[in-house]
């Protein structure tokens, strides 16, 4: 079994910020309240996902809760799956380090916290599925990330070895399922937020996907 790479999406592998702000102020004008959000302002929350997106639009009105962020969680995802990739682009380099990782005979996966479903046509649609030996969404297992079973489970399906692994990712959420997992974190440090994620004490960080090959060689040989 291969040393396994495995990749968070949202924040590490692309910028998906700019869809999911736009999806849940789809959700916000047709409440009346208009756009609620800010792609700038608001990216971190972006990444975080739509009920977070939800609940700090809905904390900026009155008279809005948790009744109403799950009502419109589902309308934000049909929002999101309509116009999924307008805005959102792949970090620079991040392809290029998958292929170089590949060449050096890792296996590459995905483990995201976005709807299996979601996170498969956006792939598809920035026409990189096929990089990735397997992919690994929040509704594909019982449980989730931070679970430590989400990872294994994405490095099984990429033919790896759990013992070799190590996650890449953006978010405590990430930092949590490798603790829980039992294997090495690198967090990016390119997304919104670099102090909070140096926070997070991971095994390593990279400003840039040039650096990726040498941690990865250093932290799983």
């Amino acid at each position: 079994m291969k040393r396994t790479v495995i990749f968070d999406l949202d924040g590490t592998l692309a910028d998906t910020s700019g869809d999911l702000i736009a999806a849940a102020n789809t959700c916000f004008r047709g409440l009346g309240l208009g756009d609620l959000l800010d792609p700038a302002q608001d990216a971190g929350t972006a990444l975080k996902g739509g009920r977070a997106m939800l609940t700090l639009g809905f904390s900026r009105v009155d008279g809005f809760g948790l009744a109403e962020v799950d009502a419109q969680y589902p309308v934000l995802l049909a929002a999101y799956g309509a116009n999924i990739d307008t805005h959102t682009v792949l970090y620079p380099g991040a392809m290029e380090a998958v292929a170089r990782l590949q060449s050096a005979d890792y296996a590459v996966g995905i483990a995201t916290n976005k709807p299996e479903g979601l996170a498969e046509s956006l792939m598809q649609s920035l026409g990189v599925r096929d990089a990735f030996a397997s992919l690994i969404g929040a509704d594909t297992l019982p449980v989730r990330k931070p679970d430590p079973e989400h990872h294994f489970e994405a490095v099984r399906r990429a033919g790896g070895d759990p013992r070799r692994s190590l996650l890449v990712g953006d978010t405590a959420t990430d930092r949590n399922t490798s603790r829980n997992a039992g294997v090495p974190s690198v967090l990016v440090t390119f997304g919104p937020g670099r102090e909070d994620v140096l926070a997070l004490d991971p095994e390593a960080t990279i400003d840039s996907y040039e650096e990726l090959d040498e941690v990865v060689s250093r932290l799983i040989g």
